[in-house]
Order: structure tokens, then sequence, then C-alpha cells
């Protein structure tokens, strides 16, 4: 390849291979009509270092070609004046051979620093976007200034953001590149520097600052993307034939159906560069391997699928780093990177194997657990907990799948000799030992991640337990069928899925199990069921949803609202904007709703768990004269910092640049600021008594009573309960008095500040501060003492999912309705009971305890007279069948309750003896059925089981049941449809009973 030859004058590193192929034509230097933005700083967060070399000694290039030699070097300050030291050979070679993950992972960050990128930390794993389950890329956190609808704070700005995608999760361990959990290195623009700044940079990352080999490198564009074409070629300098042209599907960027959009270009590396160019496909994953994708984001695609260009231009790119490090440190796949592969070492030491040594097998299954245990440790962290539905079901999956394999491998128990034991926390640790660099606050949460991951495990391997009973079932149920129709035994794709989704049963397992007696599986129908189930995760949990409206647009005619109610509860301000019914318009009238938007407001609006502000506006004319009132009853935040004020016009017209009055209702607003400061103090007191582990997972402040959200595995006790609430009083009567500042977010953090989980803060943060007590970042209103709260009761404590508890709790004015209110209760109940206060427990449980003997006495009488009808209706039985002479009973039971029903139809097979069949049915009460079927071991021998019998005849009374072969019961709710439902169960016994028997 000449045009990747340098010219002999040039130094070159790395072994001889040059870092920056260079064309060789007559127009080499390329023209300098880059753009450079002269005055951009670079932008740097503590702890980076801004390394500015030069590749290529100044005296190579003539004067006129300043701007290419600055573009050729690492620092690429826009300032002139910038100091420029060459570097030597031997230093670049240092560089380079520093190639651990987060060496990767530090250089990626630093590079794009020095060239005015501002540093920003990873966001949480779970999105403040309620149209993505998990964050899925590195941009979703920027979706907001994409939008257009909140200003940037930065030009430009660089991250490595954690990210989990699970669409694919089936793939894991079986590619190489394939992963749950992932690291995107990302740089974007938000209207600053556009496509020509995007490729220069990554083709300088990749050949000068990892020192990728320039012919090992291919490009792919847009087929319609010119400019990038053009770019790559004219101007890097990459070769014709190692650039690709691909189509939509592979090169333009969506955020759905409509919204931003535009080309993208990705950098592919090759593993095989021998084989040539003729014919190479990119997609080939065994040649080669994307690595970083730039999106140009510049269109905005209308509903009629028109494109229309962005007023501003941005730069969205991502650049994988276990892709990298797989690159860097030359090993087969991603997983034998240091990023993952200390923990498949973990792993296989549970599981007594060697990896390099074991099967395809083995450590397919082995990277399965490496790669899903990043992924759980880190949603855990990020505050999601196992449960049924949403993310919490994404970590419960991915925690059951890694469970499954160890089995595969193997693994007993902890690994350790304790069959009882989990192993998921000893591969844990390992996880969170290789944390430090990724996420500083895991280790902190360690014992939170470690108790959960146990406590998960241990649950799921009874589920596992459950799942291989239900699957013997299955297995005899298809050998059964099989015998019956002379077919081959095959168990369904469907109960397989079944298995495999709610039992978290490997389909290996099933196989294998089945096949040891003889059941074959009917894999193809399982394919379908776990291909639709791919496709609804796919679609659910993999797109970034951007849509351009009238709110972009308003967020450019209305400036971020200005908050006076930390000072104040009144204020004057001027309208801004009316929405009627989501509609700009100019005035409204008497009756109306409407979401006003104020240039400066006292209102409170809602955020933080603390609801927003009611309140009044009133607009006035001359000498107060009113001229409109509107009852503010909610204030919402919108589109980054504009309060949008929800209300009623009670009287008049408001309208556009009126001036109003705006107050707020101050009774409302201090059961706010009490229930804020006791949700504080509350976190302090679960702290101190069941331990520092736990985290706050959601808050309410109302003005009625408060909701504290927290990570703990178990019930409080009543006892702690107790130790909460005095503690809490305790500080209440203390009278301390409240401490509010403004700081940098790290001296905050670094001053014991607690963050609320999930929320973003600004470089500059509000600390409120109940000295001795508590420190929490917050925006929230506050008393100034804590003598104002008056009073703390706990209402309640329950579980609201797996290792999710909540308390709900009043203080101040709603503490004293809430004692008023008990109060007044229990006067009545002694009132009723005629008994002192003191003694209403005691009264009551003797009440309760005649209530138990009345009832046992009650149930008894119906069983016998349930009975007493079954000794009544046991002539009715008739025979059955000519070999074999069955007894057959279908009978109505009048109002007979479902246990006596039971009772009867126990009564009735013992006195028809075996062989015979009961079914029995009654309405106990209005709008209800109940239905029992009880069949003799001689009558399940046929084949007709109970459980399968009644519930196609509960069907048609409105219900459904099941049961073990020989004895079920169901319900119903169309007791019309009874009679009906027996004359069926009678002919179809006739009819089954006459076939088998005869």
């Amino acid at each position: 390849m000449e045009s990747l030859k340098l010219p002999c004058s040039l130094p070159s590193f790395h072994g001889g291979n040059s870092l920056l192929p260079l064309p060789t034509s007559s127009s080499f230097p390329p023209k300098s009509n880059f753009s450079i933005h002269p005055n951009r700083k670079p932008a740097l967060s503590p702890g980076f270092i801004t390394r500015t070399i030069q590749i290529f000694p100044p005296s190579i290039f003539c004067s006129k070609h300043n701007v290419f030699k600055e573009a050729l070097g690492m620092q690429f300050c826009r300032s002139t004046s910038a100091s420029v030291q060459p570097v030597t050979e031997q230093s670049t070679e240092d560089k380079s051979n520093d190639v651990s993950g987060d060496s990767i992972r530090r250089r990626f960050l630093e590079f794009y620093a020095s060239r005015g990128h501002k540093v920003l930390p990873s966001s949480s794993l779970v999105p403040d976007d309620p149209t993505v389950l998990l964050t899925i890329a590195g941009m979703l956190q920027f979706k907001p200034i994409f939008l257009g609808k909140v200003p940037r704070q930065v030009p430009c700005a660089t991250t490595a953001q954690r990210c989990i995608r699970t669409n694919d999760v089936e793939n894991v361990g079986r590619t190489a590149r394939h992963h749950t959990f992932f690291e995107m290195l990302g740089n974007f623009s938000f209207g600053d520097y556009f496509k020509k700044e995007a490729i220069r940079w990554a083709w300088e990352l990749s050949t000068v600052e990892y020192g990728l080999p320039a012919d090992r490198l291919w490009v792919s564009v847009y087929e319609d993307d010119d400019e990038a074409f053009a770019i790559w070629h004219d101007e890097v300098g990459v070769p014709v034939e190692h650039i690709k042209r691909m189509g939509e599907d592979d090169n333009f960027w969506t955020s759905g159906v409509t919204g931003p959009c535009g080309p993208c270009s990705e950098l592919y590396y090759d593993f095989l560069p021998e084989r040539g160019h003729a014919d190479a496909d990119l997609g080939d994953d065994a040649r080669f391997i994307e690595f970083y994708n730039l999106v140009f984001m510049q269109y905005n695609k209308k509903d009629d699928g028109s494109l229309e260009p962005l007023k501003q231009k941005n730069i969205d790119t991502g650049l994988g780093l276990e892709r990298m490090a797989r690159i860097l440190q030359k090993v087969p796949n991603n997983y034998e990177t240091d990023l993952i592969y200390p923990i498949i070492e973990k792993a296989s030491e549970l599981a007594n194997v060697s990896y390099q040594h074991t099967d395809n097998r083995s450590k397919m299954h082995l990277k399965i657990i490496g790669d899903h245990l990043r992924a759980i440790v880190y949603l855990i962290s990020d505050g999601v907990v196992p449960s049924n539905i949403g993310r919490g079901y994404v970590v419960r999956r991915l925690i059951r799948r890694a469970v499954r394999t160890g089995r595969l491998l193997g693994i007993k128990g902890d690994g350790r000799g304790n069959t009882d034991g989990a192993f998921l926390p000893s591969i844990a640790e390992k996880v969170i030992e290789l944390s430090t660099d990724v996420d500083v606050d895991v280790k902190d949460r360690a014992p939170r991640i470690l108790e959960e991951l146990k406590r998960e495990e241990l649950r799921f391997v009874q589920t596992l337990e459950r799942g291989e009973k239900l699957l013997d079932q299955m297995l005899a149920d298809a050998l059964l069928s099989a015998e019956q129709n002379k077919t081959v035994p095959c168990l369904s794709g469907k109960d397989a899925f079944l298995l495999y989704d709610t039992f978290g049963f490997p389909v290996e397992i099933t196989t294998e199990v089945a096949e040891e007696q003889g059941v074959s599986i009917d894999m193809s129908s399982f394919d379908i069921e776990m291909e639709n189930q791919r496709r609804q995760s796919q679609a659910a949990h993999n797109v970034v949803k951007l849509e351009v409206g009238d709110s972009g647009d308003l967020a450019e005619d209305v400036p971020d609202t200005e908050f006076l109610g930390y000072e104040t509860l009144s204020a004057r301000a001027v309208v801004e904007s009316l929405l009627l019914n989501g509609k700009s318009v100019i005035q409204v009238s008497e009756g109306s709703d409407v979401e006003i938007l104020l240039n400066k407001t006292p209102f409170y609006a809602e955020s933080g768990g603390q609801i927003g502000d009611n309140g009044f506006l009133y607009a006035t004319k001359g000498e107060n004269q009113q001229t409109a009132i509107v009852e503010i009853k909610d204030v919402q935040k919108s589109l980054g910092n504009i309060f949008v004020h929800k209300g009623t016009i009670k009287e008049g017209v408001l309208e556009v640049g009126k001036e109003v009055e705006a107050a707020v209702d101050a009774r409302l607003r201090q059961r706010a600021k009490v229930h804020h400061t006791a949700t504080h103090l509350l976190q302090a007191a679960l702290k101190k008594v069941i331990g520092q582990e736990t985290s706050q997972a959601g808050s309410l402040v109302a003005f009625d009573r408060l909701r504290f959200d927290f990570n703990f595995h178990r019930p409080l006790l009543d006892s702690e309960l107790v130790e909460i609430e005095e503690l809490i009083n305790r500080w209440i009567g203390d009278s301390t008095l409240l401490q509010t500042k403004v700081m940098p977010l790290d001296d905050a953090k670094r001053a014991g500040a607690i963050a609320m989980f999930g929320e973003k803060y600004g470089e500059e943060v509000r600390v409120v501060e109940v000295p001795g007590v508590s420190m929490e970042l917050c925006g929230g209103t506050h008393v100034s003492n804590t003598s104002e709260i008056r009073g703390f009761k706990i209402i309640s404590e329950q579980g609201i999912a797996s290792g999710v508890r909540r308390i709900e709790a009043v203080a101040g004015e709603a503490f004293i309705e809430y004692v008023n209110a008990r109060d007044y209760h229990l006067r009545h109940l002694c009132s009723t009971l005629k008994v002192k206060a003191e003694d209403v427990t005691s009264r009551v449980e003797n009440l309760l305890e005649e209530l138990r003997t009345t009832r046992n006495e009650l149930s008894s009488l119906r069983e016998k007279a349930a009975l007493f009808k079954a000794s009544i209706v046991a002539n009715k039985a008739f025979p059955v069948g000519t070999l074999k002479e069955i007894r057959v009973l279908v009978e109505f039971m009048d109002d007979t309750d479902a246990d006596s029903l039971k009772s009867a139809a126990e009564y009735l097979v013992d006195t028809l003896q075996d062989p015979a069949a009961v079914v029995l049915g009654s309405c106990p009460g209005e709008g209800k059925v109940s239905l029992v079927a009880a069949f003799t071991p001689a009558v399940v021998d046929l084949g007709i089981q109970a459980g399968k019998f009644i519930g196609p005849i509960a069907k048609l009374c409105g219900g459904g049941g099941g049961g073990r072969p020989n004895f079920a019961q169901a319900g119903g709710k169309k007791p019309e449809n009874l009679s009906t439902a027996l004359e069926k169960a009678r002919s179809e016994l006739i009819a089954v009973l006459s076939k088998k028997a005869s």
C-alpha cells in the first residue's frame, strides 16, 4: 500500500510501523481549511494530566501549514502559544506498552480533555428517562441537550459510561464480543465541532495515542455521505480500498420513527490483513471488529419521513473499551482481557477447572459468569434489586442465568464445601475489587451487594429444585401421551420454554434429563418462543427515543425560571407564557385549567421527592384592582429548569406579559418543610439503627405524610421501629439549627454529604445539614430548627419489592392530626367495649377467641350437613363400563362451601369404593361457584386425571382450577352456568370411562 508509506525523512515508531498514514501525492500536506476554534481551552477534571506531545518535528512543515502541524500534535489545543515538546521514540513506546483496561479508559479521557472536552462522570445504569429501562448508550445522559430541551453546560464533553444491554443475552459467551455489561468511551459535541474534527481525532486517538497500525484500520461511511468519505481519504489519508460505503441499515443512525438522526462512520480493526482488500466484508467477525462509532447528528426526521437539517449539529461517538482492550492486549476475545479474565479465573477456581485447558462448552459457561457478574454487581450498586418487574427482572434473570450456569460447571453450594451456601458472592468480590476505576461507590456498597446476591441465589436454588419436579411431571405426561397415541415421546417447546423462562431451567439441562428418559425436545418451537421474547426485549429495552417537537421551540423562547422560594413565599413576577391544553395562548379566561410560566417564582416545583407548592396568583391593575385570580394546585419542572404552574382561573382573565403577585400557601409549605427535614432525620436514624449500608431507594415528601423507601433485606423489628422513633424525636427535642450552604460537588462528597440515588447534580450543590446528625445534598425546602417538626410517628413499614422496604410516617401538624384521630378512635372503642384504654387489647383478644370458636363450630356443622347430603345422594351413583364397572356420581350440592364440598367428595369416594369417580358442584354465595373432582386410583390408572378434567368444566362457569390426578378443586363466578357444567362433566365421564373400561 504505497499511500501508507511515510517520507523517508520522517521518524517511525513501534517497530518501524508508521502511526499516521500520509499521502505522498503532490497535494501533501492537505489543505489548511480545517476548523480549529483557537479560543478553546482544555477542560480537565481534577486528577487528569495534560500530556503535550508532537509526533513530527516542526521543521518538517512550512509555515503556511502550521494548522496541520497542530492537528498532528496530541495537545491539539486551540491556543497558538501552547508549549509543544517533541516526544522521543522511547517515550512513545512506554506509553503504548500500557495497555491495561484502566489505562485505555484513562488515556481516552485525557486525550479528549486536552482537546477542550469536559470530563464528566458516568451516569447511573438507572436512567432519568422513562423511554428506556436501563442506560444502554453513552449519549443517554445528553439526550435533553441533543433535543434542545435544556441548554448545554459545556460545548463538548467526554465520558466513560457504564452500559447494560440484554437484547442479545443468548450470544454472551458464544461470540468474542457480546456482553450484557460494557463500558462505552465517548466524545460528544453539542453544536461545537462536527465531522472534520471528530474524524481527525478518532484517527489520531487510534493510531497515535493507542498506536494501532494504520494499515490494519478500515473505515465505513454512509453510502451517500461524500463529505465523510472525502475527509477520511483526502484529509486523513485512508486509502480508498480501506473505506467501505454502507447502506442505511448499517450506517445511518436514527433514534426512532421521528427525531434526530444522521449518517455515521465506523472504525474497524483487521485481525487478518494478509487476506487483502478484495471482497473484504466488514461484517466478518472472524476478521474484523468494529471498535469506534462516530454519529453525525445533523438531521431531524419528520413524520412524513423527510429530513430537515438540525439547527444545532451534534457529535455522538462510542468506543468500546472491552473491544479496544482485546485489540491492544492481543487476546482472542473480549473475555480474556484484564477487564473480565480475573473474574473468569475466580469462577474457574470454584468450578475446579482450568480455563485454558477445559473444553469450549465449559469456557462458554465461564465467560457467561464473568460477563453476568459484572452486570449484576453494577446494577445492584446503582440501586436495582431483583424483582419480577422492570429492571428488577433484568437483574433477577442475570442472577438466575449465572446460578444455573454455575451448576452446569459443577459448582456445588458456595464452591468451598458448604453445599447450602452461595457461590456468586465469592465471584462478586473479584468484580468489586476491579471496580475502583469504573465506579468508586461500588466498594462502599459491597456489603449490600454481597448480601443481596447471596439471598437471591439461595432463593433461586429452591426455585430451581421446583423446576426439576415440574420437569419430572412433564416428562411423565409426555411418555404417557406417547404410549396412548403410539407416537415418539416429545416434550413441547412451550413446556421447555416455561421451564427456562419461569424457573430459570437451562434448555441444556432439560434436554439432557429428557434424553435419559427417552424423550426428545421440540427445539423448533422452543426457538420460536425464544425469538418472540428476544424481539419483545429488543423492542422494549434497546431504543433511545429522541423527538423534536414544540417543547424544543419553547425552550428557546422561555428562559429558566428564577426560584425565590428559599427566601420568600411571595413575589411579583411576569407571565412569560400560557399553555391551554398544551397549546400556547395569549390569554385565558375564568374557569379554564391553565399552565403558567413566570420569569421568577416563590413556588417550589416538584423535585427530589418533594411535591410542588400550592397557592394563588393575583393579577392586578392600577391601585390594587384585581383582574384575575388563579389557584395553583401543582408546580412541575419542565425542559430543565422551567417551572410550570398548574392551576385554574377562579376570576377574571389572565394575559401574557401581565404582572402578578405569586403567593405560596404558607401552611402547606410548612408541612412540606417539616416532612422533608424529618425524612433526612429518618435516613440518619435508619443508618444508625440497622446499619450504614442501607441506602435510599426513593421518597415522597407530601403535605400530609412522608414516604421513604430504602434497601434492606428483611422487615424491621418492632424494637427497631421504636428505637428509630425515639432517636428522631430526641433530635427534634434538641432544637438544633439547620445549616444550608452551596459548595462544589466534590467538596460536599468529601465532607460526607449523602447524595440521593438517581438524582443529577451540577458542579455546585446545596447541602442541608443537621449538625451532628445528618448531611445531605438537597434542593428541597427545610425547617430552620428541628423543634419546628414538633413530633414524628411511623405509620407503617412494609416490603414493596425484593430487598426494598418502605416506611410511611407523619410529622408536625400531620403528626398532631394523626395522634388526635387515633385518640378519638380509641376513646370510641373504649366506650363501645366498656373498658379502659389499657384493657382494650385483652378485651379484643377475648372477642377474637370467642369468634374463632364460633366459626369452628359453624364449620363443623356445615361439614356434618354436607356429609349428610352426601350420604343421601350416594345411592344416585350409576355404573359405567363393561369390563370394569366404575361407579360415577355427578351432583349439585346446593350452597355447600368449598371446604365442606371437599369433605363430601372424600366421603363419597370412600363410600363408593374403588373404582369410582365423583364430581360435585355448589353455589356457596352470590356470584360464586365451587367444584370438586375426586377419582379413585383405578380411575387414575386409566389415564384420567382429576386436575386436568375439572379445569375445562370450571371454564364454563367463568373460572378455573386444578390439582392432583386423584383430587382437584376449582371455582367460578357464573352460578347460572353450573347446571350446564355438571351435565357436561357427567357426559364426558360417561364417554371416556365407557371407552376405557369396556
